[in-house]
């Protein structure tokens, strides 16, 4: 084929081509994307250098939190409006790129500020949401950020479907059967879940109780979440639980009605021992450990007299139940101490053993009378 020939095609291909563009507003439609895309940038360096260093000055850290939860979202949002302005100019696109293009778009829209407001809900934590949960028990607040989080899943989904015209009328019917299927396949994720609304609605304890269950671990209290408690114990162990069995089982929660804790200390004196001088000298130990709580005030009572002492027990209280171990410590520290400055006894277990003399004459007879083959 001759070289001028094929030339001409290819002019005549291109002429055909840019005709349909400018038939469909191309270079319209693109400056209008530029524009959108100038009035990002110019939102972007807005929010960053103004709104930014406004909320800096401020004593609150909302509003920082805000501006950049916001930031990346407007922006993108303007961009991808401009983006549906250039594509909803006549003349419309043939289909069904008419349906596409545009849907796509809102798709995109929404997916942004799906993403940024689920990402912002995850992060959230006790660090940067101390001004809510100073008003707001931190297990409400636990239980209402996962809540939240499959609420805007679900309706992230179900705007999707709307966007692209799905219809929902089947779907709603057929959840019925759904539902069951899904009721019998997960079971026990749906007893977790109504077993975490349950504990949430009886409020048997919150984040930073100390609880015991009836299996005998005991821990802090770190997490309350859809599915499963997570407790810490002193030995910085994490226990997970699931909720279905919190809400079944019993629970010992010392962190409640009151968050202070007592602490019983047994002390044993030998008899003889002045019980006054006891009382006292008890009652003064309690009163020098400042770590104490001060209401209720220490008690002390005589409980029984024991084999080889008078047993006394030391009521005290600390004002948290984690520190239950160390205030024992001390105050058994401080207790021998003070006992030895004061010159009580404690006693260890003693048994009198009384001795029978017997005569020579009576151990020969008692021998002649034992049967033989005993000895």
């Amino acid at each position: 084929m001759d070289y001028s020939v094929f030339r001409e095609i290819l002019l005549n291909q291109a002429r055909y081509y840019l005709g349909v563009l400018a038939g469909y507003r191309v270079p319209e439609r693109l400056v209008i994307v530029v524009i959108y895309a100038v009035l990002a940038k110019v939102a972007d360096l807005f929010i960053d250098h103004l709104l930014k260093s406004l909320a800096n000055r401020t004593h609150s850290d909302l509003d920082n939190r805000m501006i950049d939860f916001l930031h990346r979202p407007i922006c993108w949002s303007i961009f991808l409006l401009g983006t549906m302005h250039a594509v909803s100019i006549q003349p419309a696109l043939v289909p069904p790129w008419n349906m596409v293009v545009p849907n796509l778009i809102k798709t995109l829209i929404l997916l942004v500020w799906w993403v940024s407001l689920i990402r912002e809900i995850t992060l959230m934590n006790e660090e940067n949401m101390g001004w809510v949960l100073s008003r707001m028990d931190r297990t409400h607040f636990f239980m209402l950020k996962n809540v939240s989080r499959i609420v805007i899943l679900f309706t992230g989904i179900l705007w999707g479907l709307v966007i692209w015209k799905v219809n929902l009328t089947p779907l709603f019917a057929s959840a019925g059967i759904v539902g069951i299927a899904i009721a019998l396949a997960a079971r026990d994720t749906l007893a977790n879940f109504f077993g975490g609304i349950a504990l949430f609605v009886d409020a048997a304890y919150k984040v930073g109780d100390y609880i015991i269950l009836d299996s005998g671990e005991r821990g802090e209290v770190v997490e309350v979440g859809i599915r499963s408690t997570k407790i810490q114990t002193r030995d910085d162990v994490m226990i997970t639980i699931p909720n279905s069995i919190m809400s079944s089982t019993k629970i010992i929660n010392e962190s409640a009605p009151q968050p202070r804790f007592r602490i019983r200390i047994d002390v044993s004196v030998a008899y003889g021992s002045d019980l006054r001088r006891v009382e006292k000298t008890l009652l003064r130990v309690a009163r020098a450990n400042q770590a104490l709580a001060e209401k209720p005030e220490p008690r002390v009572r005589v409980r029984s007299f024991g084999d080889s002492a008078i047993n006394f027990q030391l009521l005290v209280w600390v004002r948290d139940p984690r520190h239950k171990g160390l205030e024992t410590h001390n105050l058994l520290k401080m207790i021998y101490a003070a006992f030895a400055d004061q010159d009580i006894e404690i006693p260890f277990p003693q048994r009198d053993v009384h001795l029978k003399a017997v005569d020579a004459s009576e151990a020969d007879r008692d021998a002649e009378e034992q049967p033989l083959g005993t000895g």
